[in-house]
């Protein structure tokens, strides 16, 4: 089957979009933060205990990367890398694999969800595996060299017709 990508960086709308003889596969690096009044001492044992420190609004990191599948960026260790979900924001309880991607963005499978994920917290490094169904790229405008991306302005523009004839 055809593999058709949609940019998820660019807006901040939430969608659902189908292609007849195509799957569509969400791209893009983004930061899954949370409110700061969810700050606690057991995120705060995270970071301590595990080297996990989940990201809060007032200490969102800038991603330099973009990728290909998405990758929802939810915590940050203390050698400059990432955990994040694969394929879709992140929902631990969704079966959706956790990756870790190094300070030289090299990728590695952590768990294949959320619950394997929080199993391992005690020793999340210990089992890294290289996982190359990541790819990286310096902008969207470097993948769209190699992959079809589907026209979110499009996309958007038909929305609102839609919406208006409502």
């Amino acid at each position: 089957m055809r593999k058709v990508y949609l940019d998820t960086t660019q807006s901040n709308m939430c969608i659902s979009v189908f292609v007849n003889d195509a799957e569509v596969v969400l791209a893009g690096t983004s930061v899954n933060a949370m409110s700061v009044k969810h700050k606690n001492s057991e995120y705060q044992k995270f970071a301590e205990k595990y080297d996990i420190h989940f990201i809060f609004a007032d200490d969102v990191p800038k991603i330099d990367f973009y990728t290909v599948p998405m990758v929802d960026i939810f915590a940050v260790d203390s050698a400059g890398g990432y955990v994040g979900s694969v394929g879709q924001l992140t929902n631990l309880e969704e079966d959706i694999p956790i990756c870790y991607i190094d300070a030289e963005k090299r990728c590695y499978l952590v768990a294949t969800n959320g619950n394997e994920f929080l199993s391992k917290m005690g020793n999340w490094k210990a089992d890294l595996m290289p996982y190359n169904d990541v790819e990286f790229f310096d902008a969207f405008e470097m993948a769209q060299k190699k992959f079809e991306f589907l026209d979110r302005t499009k996309i958007e523009q038909d929305l609102k017709n839609i919406e208006r004839k409502r």
